[in-house]
Formats: C-alpha cells, sequence, structure tokens
C-alpha cells in the first residue's frame, strides 16, 4: 500500500492536508468470512396473539405490518389475528384528528400525548401520512415531529402511508386501531392526512372527531369547507398565544356563532370551539376535559354505544368492497383483457364506460372461470 494519501477524485486540486476525505484500500474478501444476517422469526397466529395480548411492542408493530400487507397469505392471517384479538379490544377513547395544513396537529397531539402519558394513560398515535405516488412510502414521517412524546415508555406511535385510501386515513387503520386496544392503549389519536376536505372516513372509526384551525389563515370558512365543520364535535383553534392570543379569541367566537346553526355532529352534544396553543400548553387541559366530558354525556344517553355499533356495520361494507375489489383485479378474464382496454381508452377509441362495463361482463361471465 502507498504512504501517500489517496484523495477520492472528486478531490478538490491541491486539497493535500487540508482535505478530510480519502480513498482506503477494501477488504480483503478472504480475511473476513461472510456472515449472513441473522433472520426474524416467523411467527404464527397464536404467537400475534399471545404477544399483543401481552402487550409487547415488537409484536405490535409487526402484527401491524402484517394487517397493512397486501400478500393474499398475510391477509388471510391478520383477518384470523383481528378475529382472535377483537373481544379483547373497544376499551379506548377514539378521538380523531385533523385540520388544515399547518394548524399544527401533530404539535397538539405530542403536547396533549405527554400529558396524558405522564398521568399512566397509554396513548396509541396512529399518523397517517400521505403517500408518495413513486415508492408508496409515507411523505411526512409524523413521527419525527412528535420527538418528546416518541420517548414516553407509555406512548405508542405508528405512522402509516395512507396507500390513496380516501378520507384521509390507512387503509387498515380500523384493524390497526384493533390491535393497540386489545394490546392494552386506552386512548388512540388517529391523525389524519389534513387535507381539510374529505375526512370523511375517520369519522366512520372514531368516537369523537377534532378539527385544528388557526386564526388568520384567511378566509377559513371557505378554506376548510362547510363539510369537514359539520362533521366536527370540537374545533381547536390552536397557536393562540402570544400576540395572536386575540385573533384566537375571534376565530373562537366566529366558530361557535357558526356551529350554533349547524346540526350537531353528535346526536344531544353541541359541538363547540376552544382556543389552545401547543407551544405555552395553555388550554390543552381544557381541551382533554371537554372530550371527557363529550365521552359521560354519550355513554350516558346511549349514544356511545350506538355510534360503535353503526361502526362495525360500516366497517363491514368497507371489507366487502376491498374484498370485491381485489377478486376484480386478481381475476384472469380481466387480467387478459384490462391492459388492453387501458391502451383504447388513453387513444381516444373506447369511452370509459364501455371499457368498465366489458370487463364487468367478463368478471361476471361463468364462461370466463
Amino acid at each position: 500500500m502507498s504512504e501517500e494519501r489517496q484523495l477520492p477524485e472528486w478531490a478538490p486540486e491541491g486539497g493535500g492536508e487540508g482535505f478530510f476525505s480519502e480513498v482506503r484500500p477494501g477488504r480483503d474478501g478472504d480475511s473476513a468470512p461472510h456472515r449472513p444476517r441473522k433472520r426474524r422469526a416467523v411467527l404464527g397466529v397464536e404467537d400475534y396473539e399471545r404477544g399483543v395480548l401481552a402487550g409487547d411492542r415488537t409484536i405490535l408493530a409487526r402484527a401491524i405490518t402484517l394487517v397493512e400487507s397486501n400478500l393474499p397469505e398475510h391477509q388471510v392471517l391478520a383477518a384470523e389475528l383481528v378475529r382472535r384479538v377483537q373481544p379483547h379490544a373497544g376499551g379506548s377513547i377514539r378521538v380523531g384528528v385533523t385540520g388544515v395544513p399547518g394548524a399544527g396537529k401533530s404539535t397538539m397531539i405530542e403536547a396533549l400525548g405527554t400529558i396524558l402519558c405522564r398521568r399512566g394513560h397509554k396513548l396509541a398515535v396512529l399518523a397517517v401520512d400521505p403517500s408518495s405516488t413513486r415508492s408508496g412510502g409515507s411523505i411526512l414521517g409524523d413521527k419525527t415531529r412528535m420527538e418528546d412524546l416518541s420517548r414516553e415508555p407509555n406512548a405508542f406511535i405508528r405512522p402509516s402511508p395512507s396507500g390513496g385510501a380516501l378520507g384521509g386515513v390507512a387503509r387498515k387503520s380500523r384493524e390497526t386501531l384493533v390491535l393497540c386496544e386489545a394490546a392494552g392503549f386506552d386512548i388512540a389519536l388517529v391523525e389524519t392526512v389534513g387535507v381539510g376536505q374529505s375526512e370523511v372516513t375517520v369519522r366512520s372509526m372514531v368516537d369523537i372527531f377534532l378539527l385544528v384551525l388557526i386564526a388568520g389563515a384567511g378566509d377559513d370558512l371557505q378554506g376548510i369547507k362547510k363539510g369537514v365543520i359539520e362533521l366536527a364535535d370540537l374545533i381547536l383553534i390552536n397557536k393562540a398565544d402570544g400576540d395572536n392570543i386575540p385573533r384566537a379569541q375571534a376565530a373562537m367566537g366566529e366558530m361557535n356563532r357558526v356551529l350554533h346553526y349547524l346540526q350537531p355532529a353528535t346526536e344531544g352534544w353541541n359541538s363547540r370551539a376552544l382556543t389552545a396553543s401547543a407551544l405555552t400548553k395553555a388550554g390543552v387541559e381544557e381541551l382533554w376535559q371537554t372530550v371527557l366530558d363529550f365521552r359521560k354525556n354519550t355513554q350516558e344517553s346511549g349514544e356511545w354505544e350506538r355510534r360503535r355499533r353503526r361502526q362495525d356495520v360500516e366497517w363491514m361494507h368497507s371489507m366487502i368492497g376491498e374484498a370485491l375489489r381485489q377478486m376484480f383485479y386478481n381475476d384472469a378474464a380481466v387480467k387478459g383483457r384490462l391492459k388492453q382496454l387501458e391502451d383504447l381508452v388513453a387513444e381516444g377509441k373506447m369511452p370509459p364506460a364501455a371499457a368498465t362495463m366489458e370487463l364487468l361482463e367478463r368478471f361476471r361471465s361463468p364462461a370466463n372461470r
């Protein structure tokens, strides 16, 4: 080996001792035997069941990955696992959190979650990120923005890509909720993608729906649309600190006036607006107390249980739709003609409606079975 330092080819000319990087010779392959990476043990449904019910976070994380998988063998295993643990689920308070981009949803969840964990609650946060159109993975990485909460031993944060699912939630968020509840988490916060206009699906899987807004964003009502306000049980004007406090108070008053004229999202509960600051923690205690008041009110009226039962029926229909979609696209008769019809539609040689009808006829035809 030459004693002279070998600089990389992209080093500046005359870099000399002042250039830190250098090229080192590689290791002789014969001197370091290859050690294959140890593979994780394959788990059966009993292993997953025991681990989830014991609150093993590693097993819980693997179980969530299992239910999110598109592999047919994983889907069968996941369905059996969810069936087994579901009798142990249902005991948590499920809170859906949405809002316009930049409203501080993740920061507020961290502020609230840290307080709850330090009170002894076990908190599961399902942070749903938009999906990359290239890789299918998460884009925003919400877990990295909850640094303090991620260090709490009573918190479990699971970021999941939305996978293109509508309504701002991941495709398997309901199953993930069941697994987390079976693992002993008594509070579940579901943070949606947060487009502020189409957060409908999350309403069908949580007990209380929280909309996070900020003051002074300009044309608030038109920006978030009336529809998402009608879904909200609670509206939180975030970033009520410093010079922004008067604007936040004014926005809260405006929202309460709007809510007065709308039909309540939950029977027997008057939707309301509050202010809080995730930065100073002002108003966070009041926020959680309002959630507890909502639970007390709806449990006494029976609406809490009725909503859960309606959500189970909606879950069933959602699973039927997903199963039919998979059956359709996996059908041999459909797959054999799909690409040709796609090309014809793209070239303007066939209307989309006609292509759809042909594929459905092929799918339904007994001759192609």
